[in-house]
């Protein structure tokens, strides 16, 4: 008997005679695409693809960093990606997607001028929520849109931690919140007085000053230009990049 359990676990070992066969492991990066993602079959991105998609979640973080269980979108990784699509010949169009709670004013501010003075089409959709100084940079690109559930919360500049209480500090916010006001009044259709109202309403949120913009509405106010998702965001990005190819070689010809 136990030579017959020796043979069998030999032919089982080494069937061919050769050397054992060592049991398979699944490759470092099919665990990794289970841990990150649940899943084996991962969307491939082709090399062809001449649309480059951003994300833009969670909380802007500028000068400060946040605590480690916040989701944040840091602006000093945003930046350096921005300058490389620039400068990248393969890539035609960007896709902006947002979903924050806004944060740093000045480092949204930043990103919104980024994306506003690229040479490429660009096109912005918000999804779930564009609040704060998320909507500068939604309306920054060329063409924005808003799927119908999305909001987008306008209010006033806050400033948290400490503040000196002296004139010119008021000062300081007043002429903060002036930039941010003029350039959505720039990038979109909304008038300065629309958006001033909005920013300054009262019981639209509980306890706090401004109003809460969903969907059609934004679109109503001139804020986001259409209502739509994904494929009609990517429908008119890629129309916007013919556009630029035809304008440039008629400008060629």
């Amino acid at each position: 008997m136990d030579i017959f359990k020796n043979h069998f676990r030999n032919e089982t070992e080494n069937p061919d005679g050769g050397e054992p066969q060592k049991e398979e492991k699944p490759s470092s990066n099919l665990i990794e695409k289970i841990q990150q993602l649940g899943q084996t079959n991962v969307p491939q991105l082709s090399s062809d693809s001449r649309i480059h998609c951003l994300t833009i979640v969670g909380q802007i973080e500028g000068h400060l960093a946040l605590p480690p269980q916040n989701k944040t979108t840091k602006y000093e990784h945003l930046i350096p990606q921005l300058v490389a699509i620039e400068q990248n010949p393969k890539i035609e169009g960007v896709l902006i997607i947002l979903n924050t709670v806004g944060g740093d004013v000045e480092a949204g501010l930043a990103i919104s001028e980024m994306l506003a003075t690229i040479s490429k089409p660009t096109v912005s959709v918000v999804l779930g929520g564009g609040h704060s100084i998320g909507v500068p940079i939604a309306v920054s690109c060329d063409y924005s849109f808003i799927v119908e559930t999305a909001t987008m919360t306008i209010h006033p500049i806050r400033l948290t931690g400490l503040v000196i209480g002296v004139p010119a500090t008021f000062e300081y916010l007043d002429k903060m919140q002036e930039r941010v006001v003029n350039f959505v009044t720039k990038h979109s259709k909304i008038t300065e007085e629309t958006f001033k109202d909005l920013m300054f309403a009262k019981g639209n949120l509980t306890r706090d000053i401004g109003t809460n913009v969903i969907g059609a509405d934004a679109v109503k106010y001139g804020l986001i230009d259409e209502v739509g998702g994904i494929g009609a965001a990517m429908k008119k990005l890629n129309e916007l990049i013919d556009l630029q190819k035809e304008e440039k070689e008629g400008l060629i010809q």
